[in-house]
């Protein structure tokens, strides 16, 4: 489910089957590549930027308008095109949950 850089531990965790981002639990630095399953299907990409440690890293594209999914749940809608491999973050997302605005 996860990319593996040296070692056991993984760089991104994939936290279900449906969702269009990965979460960085190193920080990637750009052009760090990465490998998910993502609903039975491998999914190949690069960090486009810097993702820092905690972040998203976008896993499937997403259009304007289009949710972006985390926990297999909406958790914001993207506010411009959102390729794979690019930073998932409160300059690129929209969130309605808890009036919080961003996500």
């Amino acid at each position: 489910m996860a990319n593996r850089p040296t070692g056991a531990r993984p760089a991104v965790l994939v936290l279900n089957a449906l969702d269009t981002v990965a979460v960085a639990v190193v920080p990637l630095p750009p052009g760090t590549p990465v490998t998910v399953t993502r609903g039975g299907a491998t999914v190949h990409t690069a960090a486009a930027a810097l993702i820092p440690f905690a972040h998203k890293i976008a896993i499937a594209p997403m259009g304007a308008g289009d949710p972006v999914v985390k926990y297999g749940e909406v958790i914001g809608y993207a506010l411009t095109p959102i390729q794979p491999g690019e930073h998932v973050h409160v300059h690129n997302v929209r969130s309605d949950r808890a009036g919080a605005g961003r996500a």
